[in-house]
């Protein structure tokens, strides 16, 4: 058994597929058939149950893959570490970010990480709490930045900073001429709001729940699978919505006929941390990370001390 012999079992688990796992990693599909059937009469276990049509792993194949993915990660680190001696913010690192903070935080940090750390490479992938959370614990991601604590063991959160909830409403409404709103305020309104699985939506909901904001109201069946096209429809006179502090520097404040206010509500925030697995070996890394976020954050979201 060796980490060659892993990879190809991470492979086809992920792939669910001998030809495409061939295929990502470089060998022909016969060698790489080769490998597992010795992979398995070494362990003296059936990995995968295959079929003319699927390739589907075993309940054993499945505990043991958590141990290759562990083994190839450390084993990737120690190539890393060795490699990178003289500067541990140096080769890729691959970073998740939930699809309401994405598109606000990464145009603020992505030109001064480069030209800090010139000799970093970042592989963003953007996707809701739950796909990046099972992807960090799959290994496929080496941190993420989430809105909500994890509560897996393995996982630990680096709080970075606190982002309030602004109002977003059309130009023609009420309370355009209001300068902060107020929780009397919030109820009298029927709030639009995301898709099911975003965060934002979960959070926009307990707060509602808080101050007592109906969430019955004629709209209430309207979601949005963005956060664009929640400010659409906002602009299109449909309701009113929340939004995080970092996405009222959009273009949307221009372009939609939306307009922004702030909320006398210290309750109505999300807290952004940076998420990784407990057995992460690059802290530096995450550590140069952190720096360079909190460094060029607007002065709408609070950054959290300690």
């Amino acid at each position: 058994m060796n980490l060659r012999d892993l990879k190809y079992l991470i492979a086809v688990a992920e792939k669910r597929h001998f030809g495409q796992a061939a295929e990502a990693c470089h060998v022909s599909q016969p060698t790489l058939s080769g490998q597992i059937r010795k992979l398995e009469e070494y362990l003296g276990v059936t990995l995968f149950e295959r079929t003319n049509r699927s390739v589907v792993i075993t309940p054993i194949g499945e505990e043991l893959l958590r141990y290759a993915r562990v083994v190839v990660e450390q084993a990737e680190a120690m190539e890393t570490v060795a490699r990178t001696y003289r500067d541990p913010t140096a080769g890729p690192v691959r970073l998740g970010a939930i699809p309401t903070l994405s598109p606000y935080l990464m145009p603020l940090i992505l030109r001064p990480l480069k030209t800090r750390y010139p000799r970093l490479r970042l592989v963003l992938t953007e996707e809701i709490t739950d796909s990046l959370t099972r992807r960090l614990l799959e290994h496929e991601i080496d941190a993420a930045l989430l809105a909500t604590t994890p509560t897996a063991p393995e996982l630990e959160a680096r709080p970075l900073f606190d982002e309030p909830f602004w109002l977003a409403i059309p130009r023609a409404h009420p309370l355009y001429h209001a300068m902060e709103i107020s929780a009397d305020d919030l109820t009298t309104l029927d709030l639009l709001l995301l898709a099911d699985g975003h965060c934002l939506t979960d959070q926009v909901l307990d707060l509602c729940r808080t101050i007592g904001s109906p969430r019955d109201g004629e709209m209430g069946d309207l979601r949005a699978a963005s956060l664009e096209t929640l400010l659409q429809l906002v602009g299109a006179g449909f309701g009113s919505t929340l939004v995080p502090a970092l996405a009222i520097r959009g273009a949307w404040m221009t372009d939609t006929g939306v307009v922004a206010r702030p909320l006398d509500l210290p309750e109505a925030r999300r807290r952004i941390s940076l998420v990784y697995r407990r057995s992460f070996p690059r802290r530096p890394l995450l550590d140069a990370l952190a720096e360079v976020i909190l460094e060029h954050l607007p002065n709408t979201v609070k950054p959290v001390k300690g």
